[in-house]
Parts: structure tokens; sequence; C-alpha cells
């Protein structure tokens, strides 16, 4: 039976002018890798710095492991690592000063895999913190996560900085980490990252989500998307109205459907003529800007 790791129920944090996040609901289970997918300004870190316990929500819950974050951040953080999306250190020297603090910090006490970890990134240690580049510091934050053997990981951007190589070397450490039986929590801006290692992903535009996709569906080609051309834009119109998250330019429609939905996409079809139909396996940035693009529409209705 699956276990809820973190589970938000109607997240509200409203900025004002629009942004903060709004009615969020999501469920993570434990040993999955759940990617949260947004642009900059959706709401990632507004989402994430609640399942830290930075933030009171003004409605509604996060709980980690069946805890308040807000309320219970000491034994929340117990089982949880973060890579925050702005990385800060403290006044230390080097970074291995910072690795003997952050060790103290986690009870680590058996460096083996921390240095693992070190040699993987090709990290020098020995750099002092302030005159590092982006990359050393994200691998600093990746290693000072990673070292601490948590049940849970919540890391938001954690490749930002990284080259394609590193980039590559870090989703495998998350797929170790899954191997594991760890939970993780990844935003990111990255459709590939998102694609090679999530079980599923979570849409986020303007603090709302748009869709939850288990990504087996799409690496497996059960999700597929139709293009259909009407004889007249006025059955394309109608058709829209019946499958509303369906999109049109003019007499043509675009939508995607799994495999137990698409019987409806059919009847709603019923009556109008077609001239043409074909059918293809979206990848995620494609579904993604589908999904932005009905959704402005909508919000322009």
């Amino acid at each position: 039976m699956s276990n809820t790791v973190i589970s938000a129920q109607h997240l509200t944090k409203d900025y004002g002018h629009g942004r903060g996040v709004f009615d969020l609901s999501l469920d993570i289970q434990e040993g999955e890798v759940f990617g949260y997918l947004g642009t900059n300004g959706s709401g990632k870190t507004t989402t994430i710095r609640h399942m830290m316990g930075f933030l009171k929500a003004d409605s509604g819950s996060v709980l980690v492991n069946g805890l308040n974050p807000w309320t219970n951040a000491p034994d929340v953080m117990k089982n949880v690592s973060y890579i925050p999306g702005e990385i800060a250190f403290p006044d230390l020297k080097t970074g291995t000063d910072f690795f003997k603090v952050q060790a103290q910090f986690l009870g680590v006490k058996d460096y083996s895999y921390m240095n693992h970890l070190i040699d993987l990134l090709g990290l020098d240690p020995s750099a002092s913190l302030k005159r590092m580049s982006k990359g050393m510091k994200q691998k600093t934050a990746i290693v000072a996560a990673l070292m601490g053997n948590r049940d849970v990981l919540i890391l938001d951007e954690p490749t930002t900085g990284l080259d394609p190589l590193m980039r590559e070397t870090f989703l495998e450490l998350i797929r170790e980490e899954k191997s594991k039986g760890r939970t993780v929590f990844m935003s990111s801006h990255i459709f590939e990252e998102i694609e090679d290692v999530c079980d599923r992903v979570a849409i986020i535009h303007n603090g709302r989500i748009q869709s939850v996709v288990n990504l087996s569906e799409f690496r497996h080609g059960s999700v597929r998307t139709f293009h259909v051309e009407f004889a007249e834009e006025a059955a394309a119109r109608l058709f829209c109205q019946r499958l509303p998250d369906s999109s049109r330019t003019g007499a043509q429609v675009q939508f995607h459907a799994v495999a137990k939905d698409v019987d409806a996409a059919f009847q709603a079809m019923a009556g109008l003529q077609v001239r043409s139909l074909s059918e293809s396996h979206p990848d995620l940035e494609e579904y993604f800007m589908k999904t932005l693009q009905n959704n402005t529409v909508k919000e322009g209705q």
C-alpha cells in the first residue's frame, strides 16, 4: 500500500497581484521521484518553502511525514535534505570547513559517502567558498544535501549552473537515491531532466497546478496527441466546446488523450464532418506548452 510522504491540501499563499500559490493540492508517495515543472515565478519555490517550514500558509496545509513543517520544523528536518534555489553559505573559508560543520549538523561520522560524492562531482573542497563559481557552489550544495543519507530530498532547481556532463552525473545520483527508496521532490524548468528521472510531474502556472502527469504514460506512448481537421470552423468550435481541453486554430484542432479517454474524444466528433485525423506521441515540452496555452485561452474567455 502506498505511503504519502509529502501532502499539500488546498495550500494558499497570496502575495497579491496574482503572485503566490492558490488552492494547491499534491500527494507525493514514498520512494517516488516527483518533478515540479514551471516557468520562473510560477510558484515552485513558494511551494517548496512551505514544505521546508520557511513560510506559513494563509490557508490549507502541508505535511511531511505527517508533520506540519511550520510548527514541527526540527522533527521534520531529521528526515529531510534540501537544496535551495538560491545558495548562501555561512561565513567559512573553504568547502572543507563547510562540510565539517554540515557533517556535525547532520550527525555524519563516516565521511566515505561524502568523499564519494566529492570525487564523483569533481569538486575541490579546499577552494574558497566566496570565490567558487556558480557550478562549484551548486556541487557543494549537492554534496551537503546528499551526504546525510536522509529519506526525503527536496530540491529546488538543483542542476542550475551545472554543465551537461555534471547534470547527467547528478541525475544518476538521483536514480541511485531512488534505488535506496528515497522520496525526491525536484523542481525544474528543464524538460529533459524531469523526463529522465521522475515518476510523475506536476505542471504549475500562475500559482496553480494545471496538470499532474504519470511519466510512464509518456515513456510508453500511452498519452497520444490527435490532430483533427474539420470541414468547417464552426464544427471545430463545437468540438472544442464538447472537449474543453482541446486547442483550436481555425478548423484544425489538437487534443491529448490517454487510452481511457479516447472513446470520449471520438464521441465528441459525432455528427461533425472530419476531413482528416492523425495521431502522434507528445513529449513533455510539447505537453507543457499546450497546457499553458489552454490555460491562457480559458483565462481569456
